[in-house]
């Protein structure tokens, strides 16, 4: 098989607006379009004063609590709006060009756009090892037949 899909367990996830900072929970702030990590989380730039916090299932009131200690103007628990999504192997990129417009071959690891997969809105993170994907809940049975439909000519 040279594309591998795999369903991750349900994980914590925060929008953080800021006005200011370098760090967030000990990491260093990504700039546009990428994606730092760290401490067991990954923090994600959304917008110019927006971020997501991606970390383990069951973390919410814990990072609530230490980034409304750093001052974030304000934290949102969003971690049942979204569906992670891990896609690797040497064709992963290959089967996203069948319904994303961003050129996944020159997207150095670390970047993080949020863009649309087959008419879907995903939050779209590139890996040394393959990609994760964010889709919205409600979005997610469709995305999973296009996913299958997409892959199969690179499944043996």
């Amino acid at each position: 098989m040279t594309v591998e899909a795999v369903d991750e367990p349900f994980r914590t996830q925060l929008t953080v607006r800021l006005r200011r900072g370098g760090t967030l929970l000990g990491v260093e702030l990504p700039g546009p379009c990428r994606f730092t990590g760290g401490n067991g989380v990954d923090l994600l730039w959304l917008g110019p004063d927006e971020y997501l916090v991606l970390a383990g299932p069951g973390r919410q009131a814990e990072l609530e609590g230490a980034l409304s200690r750093e001052g974030a103007l304000a934290v949102v628990d969003v971690s049942a709006q979204r569906n992670v999504f891990r896609l690797t192997g040497s064709h992963a990129a290959d089967v996203l060009a069948h319904g994303c417009s961003i050129d996944l071959e020159t997207a150095p690891p670390g970047t993080c756009v949020q863009t649309l997969l087959a008419r879907t809105g995903i939050v779209l993170m590139v890996r040394e090892d393959g990609f994760t994907i964010l889709v919205r809940q409600s979005f997610w049975d469709y995305f999973r037949a296009w996913l299958a439909d997409a892959s199969l000519e690179y499944v043996s």
